[in-house]
């Protein structure tokens, strides 16, 4: 007993003068080793622990996910789970209540029958052959070889056909696991032959719960809110998190302090350069209230705090974003890393901007971020971008300017064009003097549609719309939800030609229409007293061109046409003609004496596709 006392006693003393142990990061101390370690991935879980009960263990596993989600983890702890062995256990299985015996060996990667390799640094064919040979031999303490190739989409091409013969038809005592960010650029030659688990991003409530245990763990304490800030700014990724709280542990340290204090959200907000949500929208209602100084001042505040103009930018975007979102769905679909005084503000602010202007304020920012991150001086930027938002806040809606003008207008082509008067400035002057009274009315609270259609039309004087004579323009809009630009109606062009009949869809702006009609039918036959046209599809065009000519001539014509494919070619398509017809102008242009005196003296001049000046002037002659 003295002795063991003794032996006690000169251990103690060893370990008093060994060096301390260097320091692990959480993100390695709390990594996963068990299958019940794992958090989110709860259905891939599910999937292994019936294969692996029912015998049915898969030979190759494909790992996929964005950073930090577990794919390598996983990747050990499979491997781990199929050589798990101890005195009692001798198969696989997912259970691991104890260390086996080749646990601690495979977590620690230094196993010999657990092969790990990063593709990243190891690209070649050569290497792939390593681990074909090597796959020949049965594993030397294990149940089971396991080859882990992390980053699997860096292999080259030719690894990958390599690989391929092996991967399909290995060894029984083989089994690969493949791990990758970018599933997309694996061949689907390779995933065809592996099981998929696609990794889950873990959302905020139930990463901020984990990340409050680990502060438990270490003997630390963290605000709720500051959590909720890591976990958020991690965007779904363990290991993002726990590297951010590792970072705002060592934050709220104090200088002379042992334990150190609370981790609070300004320190985090402080750390990752981060603005205040409640500051945010005290940000976006001035920006919609048009009151640039409060906004940029805002600015300048949050930017002496440390948040970066471009955060700023996105952080203004997703407020916007959820105020959308509770407007469309309800305060329910805010989510719960919201806090309740941010949906509270978000509703508020929901009720009395219209999905209009919401929607403009997302698209502005959107471009805005571009902006600043394309800008020299980003803060520069954002404040132009907040100067440009506050702006458009003061224009008046669509009705309210036509209002503005002078009441509803006869149609399209008249609101385009107003009357002489009010080109002339009595029109401006009326609408700078109405403008303000009128601002934002159909923007904010109970104006989301009221009085949208007043200026469209008049149910009392329907004598004030300029219908074309023969009444068959269709003022609706075009099928994608665009309105129709103005343009010539029926009356105006007279459809004795298909080749009208493509202008009209020129003049109607239906580019695909006369792209379609131009290049990928040939004409057969056509009548435009009897309104019938014969068309004979062109490899590669679009089978459902004639339905959609008919649809659209009976809307634009207002009468009924009937259009057909033939399967006897017709005639050369429009625009192969037209293209060859311009190739001699431009031809013959070259050759005239003055142009080839430009082109000689200017070697690197090009001549521009002709136009054609004095067909115009004939046309002008004629309609003059």
């Amino acid at each position: 007993m003295a002795k063991k006392k003794s032996d006690s006693d000169a251990m103690t003393a060893d370990e008093a003068n060994s060096p301390a142990k260097p320091y692990v990061v959480l993100a390695r101390k709390y990594r996963p080793q068990t299958f019940d370690d794992l958090i989110g991935q709860e259905t891939m879980v599910q999937t292994l622990r019936n294969a692996f009960t029912s015998g049915r263990i898969a030979h190759g596993f494909m790992l996929t996910g964005v950073r930090g989600v577990g794919k390598t983890t996983t990747a050990r702890i499979l491997a781990r789970a199929l050589n798990y062995e101890t005195d009692t256990i001798h198969q696989p299985t997912i259970d691991m209540p104890v260390l086996g015996i080749n646990c601690r060996e495979i977590m620690e990667s230094r196993h010999p029958d657990v092969i790990e390799m990063d593709a990243a640094s190891n690209t070649g064919v050569d290497n792939i052959r390593e681990i074909i040979e090597s796959a020949r031999y049965r594993p030397l303490s294990a149940r089971t070889k396991v080859f882990i190739i992390d980053e699997v989409h860096m292999l080259s091409k030719g690894a990958f056909n390599a690989l391929l013969k092996t991967l399909e038809e290995p060894p029984g005592h083989v089994k690969f696991i493949f791990a990758t960010t970018e599933v997309r650029k694996v061949p689907v030659t390779v995933l065809s032959r592996c099981q998929r688990f696609d990794l889950r991003r873990v959302d905020v409530p139930r990463l901020a719960q984990h990340l409050k245990s680990i502060v438990a763990n270490e003997g630390a304490s963290a605000d709720d809110d500051a959590l909720t800030l890591i976990s958020r700014a991690a965007e779904g990724s363990v290991r993002d998190a726990l590297s951010i709280l590792d970072q705002a542990i060592s934050t709220s340290l104090g200088a002379d302090s042992a334990d150190g204090s609370t981790v609070t959200a300004a320190d985090v907000r402080a750390m990752l350069g981060l603005a205040d949500r409640g500051r945010i929208f005290d940000l976006l209602e001035q920006l919609v209230a048009g009151d640039i100084a409060s906004a940029l001042q805002a600015l300048d505040r949050l930017h002496h705090d440390g948040a970066e103009a471009a955060q700023v930018l996105s952080d203004l975007a997703e407020a916007t974003h959820i105020t959308a979102r509770i407007k469309a769905v309800g305060a329910d679909a805010a989510g719960e890393d919201l806090a309740l005084d941010e949906k509270r503000r978000a509703s508020a602010l929901g009720e009395r901007l219209s999905m209009a202007l919401l929607a403009r304020l997302w698209q502005m920012l959107l471009k805005g971020l571009e902006e600043a991150g394309k800008a020299p001086n980003p803060l520069a930027a954002a404040e132009m971008v907040l100067i440009r938002i506050a702006h458009t806040s003061d224009l008046p809606p669509p009705d309210e300017i036509i209002r503005a003008l002078g009441g509803a207008p006869t149609s399209r082509r008249s609101a385009e064009r107003p009357p002489a008067a009010e080109r002339n400035g009595a029109g401006a002057h009326a609408a700078s003097s109405t403008a303000p009274v009128a601002r934002r009315d159909a923007e904010f609270e109970g104006a989301d549609g009221d009085g949208a259609g007043d200026a469209a039309f008049d149910s009392e004087n329907p004598g004030d719309f300029d219908f074309p004579s023969d009444g068959g323009i269709d003022e609706e809009a075009d099928e994608d939800g665009a309105p129709a630009v103005a343009a010539p109606g029926p009356s105006l062009r007279p459809l004795l030609r298909f080749a009208d009949v493509v202008a009209l869809a020129g003049d109607r702006r239906d580019a695909k229409l006369r792209i379609a009609l131009e290049d990928q039918v040939s004409l057969v036959s056509y009548d435009g007293t009897a309104g019938t046209i014969d068309l004979f599809l062109l490899p590669g065009g679009n089978p459902d061109v004639a339905n959609d000519l008919r649809e659209k001539l009976n809307k634009w014509t207002g009468r009924r046409w009937i259009v057909a494919l033939s399967k006897v070619p017709g005639e050369r398509p429009i625009g192969e003609v037209r293209r060859e017809r311009d190739a001699r102008e431009l031809a013959a242009l070259k050759q005239h004496p003055a142009v080839a005196a430009v082109l000689g003296a200017f070697p690197d001049a090009e001549v521009t596709p002709v136009r054609p000046v004095q067909r115009e002037r004939d046309d002008d002659s004629k309609t003059g």
